[in-house]
């Protein structure tokens, strides 16, 4: 690095091709995503991008980039479903104060909690 100018446009250089590997990777991911493109596509798809690598992304972010968009949408979405339906689960949210005494009563029954803690969960699932 003799000038300035050297270590500036290396600097540069680093994040085009960075930005490349993520492009990439992102092209990667949305192949083996696809179900409803078979096998053989999909290897002509990854030696492309091999071969000539910048040419084929491009063409494939050209051809494939709303695809791509929707597929990726549609997986957030249905993790943020499975992620809501967890939480509720674990939170208890989906449980009526009836299950909630009932549970609470099972716990009195076999001594795990005494009267008083009993009246605070029942309380509780009645507020």
């Amino acid at each position: 690095m003799d000038s300035f100018m050297d270590w500036f446009w290396l600097m540069v250089w680093w994040f085009f091709f960075f930005m490349y590997l993520m492009i990439l990777f992102r092209i990667l991911a949305d192949l083996f995503r696809d179900h409803t493109l078979n096998g053989w596509w999909k290897a002509l798809w990854v030696v492309a991008l091999i071969v000539v690598p910048f040419v084929s992304a491009l063409i494939y972010i050209i051809a494939r980039g709303r695809g791509m968009a929707e597929r990726q949408m549609q997986d957030m979405s249905q993790a943020k479903v499975q992620t809501d339906a967890y939480i509720r689960g674990v939170a208890g949210a989906d449980s009526s104060p009836v299950t909630q005494i009932a549970d609470a009563k099972a716990l009195l029954d076999s001594g795990v909690i005494d009267e008083n803690e009993f009246a605070t969960l029942k309380a509780k699932a009645l507020a």
